[in-house]
């Protein structure tokens, strides 16, 4: 009886930190859907021919607009750098699409504080200058080149070598985008798209930090942080963070539950900063940035982003203890919550639930409106991408699928069923026709 009353008091402090935060989620990512459905992917790669300060300022607004999760980032990251982008201002690009997002700050502000929301931009900023200064002692151009080489000859090796279908699809003008219902249509479409993908972390994140927060003592904490041993706390609260983020296999926003659990247990504000930064260093991610630019390369940018973001969370928490920002209560956040009320949190979530049932019925209703040309919907994650940009593509039964990442492409070619039949898990919206090559999904280049 005494565990499932744990079970019970757990599964309702996840619900309780996920009905704090259900208006911003939705106002986040319905922002986010907008933006990215007004900003061409397809020219990014233009402005990023190297990594000087206005080619970095640059870079991260592009990678702020493109919110995405950390799998998709990797893989527009990946895509740009085949294309011609300078290697750092990829990784540029992945930093901030992940961690210099509107959702992920409200979430923040909501959940354990102004302070964090705010903390997330100054650091990001600092992260951000760090990897444009250290770059060239971590990335070498010998082994930069030669992970281009690599993709270009895993593209042979598929079939690509006739370049990307679909480079030559234009869009119509940002301001008639903006002036019409298609273009609206299309940013509903990415908001359900971005919601349906990152469902499994948001679920995994809320649950996870619901169990810690009620079953794991503060003494264990306490044996996983320093405390008492004044910047060397800090210190070690930086560095353990990333590792946890490694180690917790939760990307995206779903880092920022288990972060509200972490501030609880001790860790420092530093420690938190870090470890929300550090969810593209996941272990799943770091096999796939293997893959895609060979271990000599990849174990440098993983050490790189490690350290800057630790040097950032560092920084940033000495700044803020600067300025008196740093909060003093490491337990007034949600899960202290005593439940339910009818406040303005509450109100707020009904009106969102509202503006989000209206934002659906657009995004099922956008072919209506003259919506979804030059788009498709990844079938395994849900996410939706430009079928001119798209960083990987399979055919099956006459049909072109698009991708977000090789990481969906994989699991596609595996079972195809799974994702076309009757009871495929996510319905694939029709596609525009595009121009080239349908590309073979032949399972002779996965190894």
């Amino acid at each position: 009886m005494e565990v499932l009353q744990v079970v019970w008091a757990s599964l309702a402090m996840a619900f309780l930190m996920f009905w704090e935060t259900l208006w911003p989620l939705i106002l986040g990512f319905a922002l986010s859907g907008a933006v990215q459905a007004f900003v061409s992917r397809g020219q990014m790669q233009r402005v990023m021919g190297d990594h000087r300060p206005r080619t970095v300022v640059t870079t991260s607004l592009l990678g702020m607009a493109s919110s995405s999760c950390s799998y998709a980032a990797s893989a527009m990251s990946k895509s740009l750098f085949k294309k011609g982008a300078d290697f750092t201002s990829t990784v540029i690009f992945m930093l901030a699409s992940t961690n210099l997002v509107l959702e992920l700050g409200l979430v923040l502000w909501i959940l354990i504080g102004w302070q964090f929301a705010l903390s997330e931009y100054v650091g990001g900023a600092i992260m951000i200058a760090l990897v444009a200064g250290l770059a060239r002692f971590f990335l070498k151009p010998a082994l930069v080149e030669r992970a281009r080489a690599r993709l270009q000859e895993q593209d042979v090796h598929a079939g690509h070598e006739h370049g990307e279908p679909g480079d030559d699809v234009e869009r119509a003008p940002l301001s008639r985008r903006v002036r019409s219902r298609a273009g609206w249509a299309d940013a509903a479409s990415y908001m359900l798209a971005d919601l349906t993908m990152l469902r499994r972390e948001l679920v995994i994140g809320y649950v996870v930090a619901g169990f810690l927060a009620v079953m794991v003592p503060n003494t264990v904490w306490r044996a996983v942080f320093f405390e008492g041993h004044g910047a060397w706390t800090s210190v070690e609260n930086v560095i353990v963070g990333p590792f946890i983020a490694v180690i917790s296999f939760v990307c995206s926003i779903g880092n920022v539950p288990l972060a509200a659990a972490l501030w609880k247990g001790g860790i420092s504000f530093g420690g938190v900063v870090a470890f929300i930064f550090a969810d593209l260093i996941s272990m799943p991610l770091i096999l796939i940035y293997r893959r895609f630019y060979g271990w000599a390369l990849t174990l440098r940018m993983v050490a790189m982003m490690w350290a800057v973001m630790s040097l950032a969370g560092l920084a940033t928490e000495f700044l803020f203890g600067f300025a008196h920002l740093v909060p003093s209560n490491a337990h007034a956040s949600i899960v202290a919550s005593a439940g339910l009320e009818w406040n303005y949190t509450t109100f707020l979530n009904l009106a969102f639930l509202v503006v989000f049932a209206g934002l659906f019925w657009l995004a099922r209703n956008r072919e209506r409106f003259g919506g979804g040309q030059g788009y498709a919907i990844d079938p395994v994650c849900g996410m939706q991408v430009e079928t001119a940009t798209a960083p990987a593509r399979a055919v099956f039964a006459g049909e072109t699928y698009h991708f977000c990442s090789d990481h969906c492409r994989d699991r596609f070619v595996s079972g195809p069923e799974r994702f076309t039949g009757p009871g495929a898990t996510t319905e694939p919206m029709p596609m525009a026709p595009h121009g080239g090559e349908p590309l073979p999904m032949a399972h002779e280049h996965h190894h």
